[in-house]
């Protein structure tokens, strides 16, 4: 059984060409230059521990709305709510607020449940809708969970919001310092990474791939395609509910204006520069989109517009983003690098005419 494994293992390693050799180099330095960023003493060091750990905490975010959209094709326009699900499940439930002070680890996963839960619910009465019509669906639903947790004050403290979250306690240590919120965020997106990365190689992520290609012809196959896109939903979902805690625990408070309808335009804008589908696309996406306006602050005149001009020479000259997913470009690149005719474009055999005024038979 080891020597089946362990061959397995050499043949997977031994497919790899040099640009994925490349790829997994560079990703691989990217994650040690960030693990050991705030170890070095350097000017605006705190500054720039929380511009990297909040471009982290949205590539969390990017890699579950990547399994709506990139994956399945599902355009969601109000994947705030989730993350707002997750805030206030924690923060009401680890506050003075009621009185209630459960544990960080306790609460994660029961909040990002909620989360997803609510991503069930919704995918429920949008299983027929498509393309605009699902965007407008889900924008409504995002603006109306926003509009609740604003109006809701017995429940919520409305426009005032939480104030006094705890802060998460691991062996003893209290997680409060925007170093500890670093290292807690950087963790999680590893293992996120791992997590989509596995599911984009399983089975459910090739029927996430058949629905966003072609839905109809998906289950024309055989895929039972509101099963899969209802788990496409409540794992986005999840996923965001769990961004949602580790910001209400870094933040230490939080307010219905933390989870307008610009979370889900930065976080959708994310992972279009990116590359849909690609998962080092949505890293990439992240520190393009959420690290650079902060760390072009110093240009406070230009930032806007040297950040505008930036978006738009990127989608003009390589609108299919940064990293495009690799399956996206082998459906629509033949190895060969030749486009196949379309069927009526392909030469059919001339049919001799037969001589003026000759017997057909």
């Amino acid at each position: 059984m080891s020597d089946k494994l362990s061959n397995s293992l050499f043949t997977a390693w031994g497919k790899l060409t040099a640009s994925q050799w490349g790829g997994r180099a560079a990703f691989a330095l990217l994650a040690i230059a960030v693990a050991i960023m705030p170890l070095f003493d350097f000017p605006q060091r705190a500054f720039w521990v929380r511009v990297v750990g909040y471009a982290g905490l949205y590539i969390i975010l990017g890699l579950g709305l990547n399994v709506v959209v990139g994956f399945s094709g599902l355009l969601n326009l109000g994947y705030a709510a989730f993350y707002a699900i997750g805030a206030y499940t924690y923060a009401l439930l680890a506050s003075d607020f009621f009185g209630l002070h459960f544990s960080f680890w306790l609460l994660l996963p029961i909040a990002a449940g909620l989360a997803a839960l609510a991503g069930f619910l919704l995918g429920l009465p949008v299983m027929r809708t498509r393309g605009d019509y699902l965007a407008i669906v889900t924008l409504g639903f995002g603006e109306i969970i926003r509009i609740l947790i604003t109006n809701l004050r017995g429940l919520t403290n409305g426009s005032q919001g939480v104030i006094g979250i705890d802060s998460p306690m691991l062996f003893g240590l209290e997680i409060h310092t925007g170093t500890h919120f670093y290292y807690l965020i950087f963790v999680f997106g590893l293992i996120m990474i791992f997590f989509t990365t596995r599911l984009s190689n399983s089975r459910l992520g090739r029927a996430w791939n058949a629905i966003r290609e072609d839905e109809d012809a998906a289950e024309m196959t055989g895929i039972n395609t509101n099963h899969y896109k209802l788990l496409a939903f409540s794992v986005g979902a999840f996923m965001g509910g769990l961004g949602g805690v580790i910001f209400a625990a870094w933040q230490g408070s939080i307010f219905p204006d933390n989870f307008n309808l610009f979370v889900s335009i930065n976080t959708l804008s994310l992972i279009i520069i990116g590359g849909l589908g690609s998962i080092p696309g949505v890293v990439i996406g992240s520190f393009a989109l959420i690290a650079l306006p902060d760390i072009l602050r110093q240009f406070s005149d230009y930032r806007q517009l040297l950040f505008g001009l930036l978006l738009v020479i990127m989608m003009t000259v390589r609108p299919q983003g940064f990293i495009p997913s690799r399956r996206l470009q082998m459906e629509l690149k033949p190895e060969n690098g030749e486009i196949e005719p379309e069927p009526d474009e392909k030469q059919t055999p001339e049919v001799a005419e037969a001589p003026t005024g000759a017997n057909p038979s």
